[in-house]
């Protein structure tokens, strides 16, 4: 049987090749569909209307698929369904970095601002959620942490300057507010300035309330100084690391003032190390920090003592000295982790710090989807990938991102599903994208809806 050849690569017209998308709400929904498609799942069905883009997307993925999608394991149906509410919230979201493989990476057993054992259903207050570390920014990987829906439910729409006044005035009443003690409060302070660009002295000031989770990055060279220096004594050998990182700072003041931030956190990472930890140190020496000792670790930066050696130390130092330091720290082994230096654009990539994190800038609750006129046949319409806005300050030193890595392996185990924390407002739609470039990852043009054949004529 002789076949003819398919002509493959089409021409397109160039009225549609040099049209702009006028709406990237539009083109993201359908990029949403489409991906549903892919793994052979269905939107929820407020979306799979013929209207919305999401709808139109995941038609056109299910003309190309067919009956061969990918398998739909648990990390990726999470990836979908946080990607479907970032889309209704009209919120970035970057898929390029921010995969599946990803998110099964950032998991954690505990929410890091309450400590509780994450899991159970989507409404228990520990059912774990996505959260973006910076409100500003989109969902981008380094801009996201798993943390508890209570945690997450008492800081919606709290930045970092608004956490640490509650922290601070919780911690004068010694009272909770919000639902949060002042603990609780300064640790998520702590997780919302990692991804915050500050200026040096106000990062500076602020106490390590938590270790930073798994490949969050931290904008602030003096935060990545901290983190990494903090992190040698969560394992046997630091007095001697810490000696001689001492030994290396350039004046004799500093040296001094280093050795006092040491000597007062020293005596608190020593009470917090397991009995076995002490049995056979060099057994243990590979084993990555128990939650007992960065727990200590994390209550002793709340220490007015612990903040203040801390903090002469880094001002005698400078920006400049800071950066200085910084690359010397990244050069010690961290114990159960792996710190990567990223360039200054390349650590916000993908966050759309420019739009505060938004679709251009456009409340996603604003749309509606249309009423449509008739069965008139759809136009060729795709989708193209908003570009990510890469806009954040400039320091001193790149930012670092602190990766967890157990001991047998450097890859976690596989994701258990969760979703996100916000609930999403009625889905947003609007003028169909139109096509830019037809590439092979998405088809140039949805599926039109099915219309009823004309009666054939009786003969």
């Amino acid at each position: 049987m002789k076949q003819p050849p398919l002509d493959l690569d089409p021409a397109i017209p160039a009225s549609f090749a040099a049209e702009e998308t006028a709406d990237p709400v539009a083109a993201a929904g359908f990029e949403v569909g489409f991906e549903h498609a892919r793994y052979g799942l269905a939107p929820p069905a407020s979306l799979l209307l013929d209207c919305t883009p999401v709808g139109q997307g995941w038609r056109a993925g299910r003309a190309v698929f067919g009956r061969r999608p990918r398998p739909a394991t648990a990390a990726v149906r999470q990836w979908l369904e946080l990607r479907t509410e970032a889309w209704r919230a009209g919120v970035v979201f970057e898929p390029l970095q921010l995969t599946p493989q990803f998110l099964a990476r950032i998991r954690v057993d505990r929410c890091p601002v309450l400590r509780l054992a994450l899991g159970g259903g989507r409404h228990d207050p520990a059912a774990a959620c996505v959260e973006r570390l910076n409100p500003r920014g989109g969902y981008a990987a380094g801009n996201v942490a798993l943390l508890s829906r209570a945690a997450l439910t008492a800081g919606a729409g709290v930045d970092h300057t608004e956490a640490v006044r509650r922290a601070r005035r919780a911690q004068d009443e010694g009272a909770e507010r919000g639902g949060l003690d002042a603990g609780a409060w300064w640790r998520l302070a702590a997780l919302r300035s990692y991804a915050t660009p500050l200026p040096f002295p106000e990062a500076a000031a602020l106490p390590l309330a938590v270790l930073p989770p798994s490949r969050v990055r931290l904008l602030n060279a003096v935060q990545g100084l901290q983190a990494l220096l903090t992190l040698q004594f969560t394992a046997p050998g630091c007095g001697e690391r810490l000696r001689a990182f001492g030994d290396g700072l350039p004046a004799p003041a500093l040296r001094q003032d280093f050795a006092l931030w040491v000597g007062a956190l020293m005596p608190r990472a020593l009470e917090a190390q397991p009995r076995a930890l002490v049995a056979q140190p060099r057994a243990l020496t590979a084993q990555p920090p128990t939650h007992g000792c960065g727990q200590a670790l994390e209550d002793a930066w709340l220490a007015e003592r612990v903040l203040r050696r801390w903090l002469a130390f880094a001002l005698g130092l400078g920006e400049t000295g800071v950066a200085a330091q910084l690359e010397r720290a990244l050069a010690l082994p961290v114990p159960g982790r792996v710190a990567v230096e990223h360039g200054a654009s390349q650590a916000v990539d993908g966050w759309s710090l420019g739009s505060d994190g938004r679709l251009s800038g456009v409340a996603a609750e604003s749309r509606r989807p249309a009423a449509p006129t008739g069965p008139a046949p759809m136009r060729p319409q795709g989708p193209s990938r908003v570009q990510p806005q890469s806009q954040a300050r400039a320091h001193a030193r790149a930012p670092a991102t602190v990766q967890a890595r157990s001991a047998a392996t450097a890859e976690p185990a596989a994701m258990s599903p969760t979703r996100i924390g916000r609930p999403g407002s009625a889905p947003p739609a609007g003028a169909l994208p139109a096509i830019r470039r037809r590439t092979g990852r998405t088809p140039a043009s949805p599926v039109p809806r099915a219309t009823a054949a004309p009666p054939r004529a009786a003969r």
